[in-house]
């Protein structure tokens, strides 16, 4: 299903209002859809670099708009449907732990969870849940979704067609270890 899901998303691409399916691609991956916009990003920019700027800053407004509805869920659905869980588990507690702890730490998560790999969409539900602050998850997500749509706009800009395999399986192992190294700074940065 989710292969056929990708191909359907890819044949978007050329299509004359990929652009707009590219911001419903993008709004919708923030806090439901399983496919990245990366999909449709890619082949757009090849195909027009002259519009790589315009076509990532499509992808971070709508992405960074559907990080917002992500956030809602999170916001609202958890006292209606993740509280109740928790308490029939015993867990309530463990979880009001669990939200300090993570609102200290929440714009990280955020920028992290924007630039790798990982799901932002989890983030952006689980930041909602856990009412991390609304402007602070705002600025994280412009951050983050601008640096990994932007950074990989440049480069095709840059360098074209040939530089998509490494961007297609490579730019998120780049990412992820740049953000483990720059939060490990962070850290020894505290203690030092």
């Amino acid at each position: 299903m989710i292969r056929s899901l990708y191909d359907w998303t890819l044949s978007w691409a050329a299509h004359p209002r990929a652009l707009w399916v590219l911001a419903l691609v993008s709004f919708v991956e923030s806090s439901v859809f399983p496919i990245p916009p990366d999909i449709l990003l890619i082949p757009m920019i090849i195909a027009a670099p002259s519009r790589a700027w315009l076509i990532a800053g499509v992808c971070t407004v709508a992405s960074v708009l559907g990080g917002m509805l992500g956030y809602a869920i999170g916001f609202y659905a958890f006292d209606a449907l993740g509280e109740p869980i928790l308490r029939a588990l015993g867990k309530a507690d463990s979880f009001d732990v669990f939200r300090t702890r993570y609102n200290d730490w929440g714009a990280w998560a955020v920028l992290i969870a924007g630039v790798t790999p990982f799901p932002y969409k989890v983030i952006t539900i689980l930041s909602g849940a856990t009412q991390l602050s609304l402007p602070v998850f705002i600025v994280a997500s412009i951050v983050a979704r601008g640096l990994r749509f932007f950074l990989v706009a440049a480069l095709l800009w840059k360098f074209g067609a040939p530089i998509r395999t490494f961007i297609e399986r490579r730019l998120g192992l780049v990412f992820t270890v740049f953000m483990v190294l720059l939060v490990g700074a962070v850290y020894l940065m505290k203690f030092i």
